[in-house]
């Protein structure tokens, strides 16, 4: 498999630390409010990426960290804390808001089919492991104290920028030294902050009283899980320049050398010329998408018509083809039950072209349509085994296509008895009651099509 290294801004052939198995660390959420589809893009790549890796017959061990501590207002050192902004707006504890909308987020994630990670890991049980690896951090030289608490000095790192390619010359002190004007660079971020005694989360450490920076949470529990050598690190690409810069410089300053083999980013979901995120006020859930009539496997299949590094836009037309194309997957299925199955000869080519463009940096666009391809060449002829073909790719597409076709083979006695009564109808030309017990099968979910023999066809509404 060949990936795309943000590092080195080129592919490169994925080379696992131990053969056959791959370590991923993934940046989990900020459980302080709902997840909207802008960020469930980011743990779809994630997603992805793994069932991609096991497609190829890689054994994963995925590790995705809970941010419940640490992570402030402007993603950086200042401000509140975001989970006790929202505790304070709810009247609850920030252990209650966490709880609350992590269990709301593994709910979203189920919807979706995101598999779950081997390891789950909170920020609030790691915190002894944070404050072992910033002992590590002052000890090796790269790190001093203000004020404010344990500061990360980056001109130590001399690789620091080179993540994000940051211009560290044209970087001003700005906010950064208003709160903490003992820092040596603009660039230096908290390791440990122990300045604010009205913080409703803290720990004793030997920088005082206080609470992680929010990027020393993924350098501690990463490594602690997946060694100081893996594999894979993911997250959106809003990560880069701030939080992921930051942990590779502390993996560094800990460790002495590169942690992190590839550095993969996934793009922004789009609502024209914005990203989706919170403080552009755009946000849309997956329980809000239902309410517009889409499931959450429609916005899986709309994510997977883009090039995980690549910007996609987000628009009511585009859900309503993703919606209309997974409906015609679904179709295949239901159609292909009564075919006869051959010996799957003539689809391997097929086969070999879904694996060759999964493992070319997970190029999903390009894996459907290898998929429709497998489609058109059973309806073609009517041989079930392309069906079994498109149910091993469901395992990367993560689609749940046969939950799909098998939600809509059981047909309700009413519906039916419905079916039957507008049969009678349309056989005694009665026209007017025909359509409007076809209306009334609409009304209960179900579509009636008139085939030219006389028959017809159901087919279960999205």
């Amino acid at each position: 498999m060949r990936l795309y290294n943000t590092l080195t801004r080129q592919k490169e052939e994925l080379r696992p630390v131990e053969p056959g198995r791959v370590k991923v660390y993934t940046c989990g959420p900020t459980v302080y409010l709902y997840a909207h589809i802008g960020n469930f893009r980011s743990f779809l790549f994630a997603d992805l990426l793994r069932r991609g890796l096991e497609y190829s017959g890689l054994a994963v061990e995925h590790v995705m960290n809970i941010t419940d501590v640490g992570h402030l207002t402007d993603d950086e050192d200042s401000g509140e804390d975001k989970l006790e902004v929202r505790a304070k707006s709810e009247g609850k504890t920030p252990e209650q808001i966490a709880k609350f909308y992590e269990d709301a987020f593994w709910q979203d994630a189920g919807r979706i089919n995101l598999l779950r990670p081997s390891r789950v890991c909170h920020a609030t049980d790691h915190i002894a492991d944070m404050i072992e690896l910033n002992r590590r951090i002052e000890a090796n030289g790269f790190a001093y104290r203000t004020s404010v608490g344990l500061i990360y000095d980056t001109a130590k790192f001399p690789g620091y920028a080179d993540l994000a390619r940051l211009n560290l010359a044209r970087q001003q002190a700005g906010a950064r030294t208003e709160i903490d004007p003992e820092r040596h660079n603009p660039a230096d971020f908290a390791l440990w902050i122990s300045n604010q005694p009205r913080h409703l989360m803290q720990w004793d450490s030997p920088w005082g009283r206080g609470f992680p920076g929010w990027h020393l949470e993924c350098s501690a529990m990463s490594m602690k899980y997946l060694g100081e050598r893996f594999d894979i690190h993911t997250g959106g690409i809003d990560h880069i320049p701030v939080h992921h810069t930051n942990e590779r410089a502390q993996n560094f300053a800990a460790t002495g050398h590169e942690v992190v083999n590839v550095w993969l980013h996934g793009a922004f979901l789009t609502v024209g010329d914005a990203r989706m995120g919170k403080s552009e006020g755009n946000l849309i859930t997956l329980t809000q998408l239902g309410e517009r009539g889409f499931r959450p496997a429609d916005f899986r299949y709309l994510c997977l018509t883009a090039l995980y590094r690549m910007p996609l836009n987000f628009t009511e037309e585009s859900m309503e083809s993703a919606r209309n194309s997974l409906n015609g997957l679904v179709d295949f299925g239901r159609n292909a039950q009564g075919w006869q199955e051959s010996d799957g000869g003539r689809l391997e080519p097929l086969g070999q072209e879904f694996r060759a463009a999964i493992e070319d940096d997970l190029n999903l666009p390009q894996a459907l349509a290898v998929a429709w391809n497998v489609v058109r060449e059973g309806n073609k002829r009517q041989d079930r085994a392309a069906w079994g073909l498109l149910l091993d790719f469901d395992r990367v597409l993560g689609l749940g296509l046969a939950a799909l076709v098998d939600a809509g083979s059981v047909v309700p006695a009413e519906v039916q008895e419905l079916v039957e009564q507008r049969q009678a109808a349309r056989k005694a030309k009665d026209w007017p009651a025909a359509d409007r017990l076809r209306d009334r099968l609409a009304e209960l979910g179900w579509r009636v099509e008139d085939t030219p023999g006389g028959n017809c066809s159901l087919k279960p509404l999205p």
